[in-house]
């Protein structure tokens, strides 16, 4: 992979564990750093963001080669990881920092997301308007180091368990039969 080709790519989608567990599976994407972006503090800490009163998403930022995986097919697997109808929430999960989001760089990123959302929300996969957020990247904070490949490191945790796992599971049939999956993971 060519790390001077790198693009960044940082979206929500819920709890940044669930949406990071799958994202290195993807053939193409070099690096993920899961995080909070679209916030008003200053380096906020995972207890702050909780609280709801920081503005933050978790976000997961992501370094992917555009000569293997497009802009668009990325879309694509931001709403297939979650439910872009459900207004600041992700299933058990509640709060503005679990909110669709999905945050550009400039004005061209900015047109992508728009047109992603506008293919998306017109295929009928989702029951419902989207509520995905499209905003101005000012800031990403990289979490915590424990929340770093969280699910690789804590399958078992009854939250990872109980979500994580068949996310990751389902995730990996769908985009294995297209071919999207690194080599090792298929």
């Amino acid at each position: 992979m060519d790390k001077q080709n790198l693009e960044y790519m940082t979206f929500g989608g819920g709890c940044f564990w669930c949406v990071d567990s799958v994202l290195d599976l993807l053939k193409g994407v070099e690096s993920t750093t899961s995080g909070y972006a679209g916030g008003h503090k200053d380096n906020p800490t995972y207890e702050e963001v909780c609280t709801g009163e920081t503005g933050h998403a978790e976000v997961v930022q992501m370094a992917y080669d555009p000569s293997i995986i497009s802009y668009e097919q990325m879309m694509d697997v931001f709403f297939f990881l979650h439910d872009p109808t459900q207004l600041n929430r992700q299933g058990n999960d509640i709060g503005t920092q679990y909110r669709s989001a999905i945050f550009y760089k400039d004005e061209d990123e900015k047109q992508r997301a728009e047109e992603a959302l506008k293919i998306s929300e017109a295929s009928g996969i989702y029951n419902g308007k989207y509520v995905t957020e499209i905003t101005k990247l000012e800031k990403f904070w990289p979490a915590e180091q424990y929340h770093q490949g969280y699910f690789e490191a804590n399958p078992t945790q009854p939250f990872c368990s109980a979500v994580v796992g068949p996310k990751v599971a389902k995730f990996k049939k769908h985009f294995g039969a297209l071919g999207m999956l690194r080599p090792e993971v298929d």
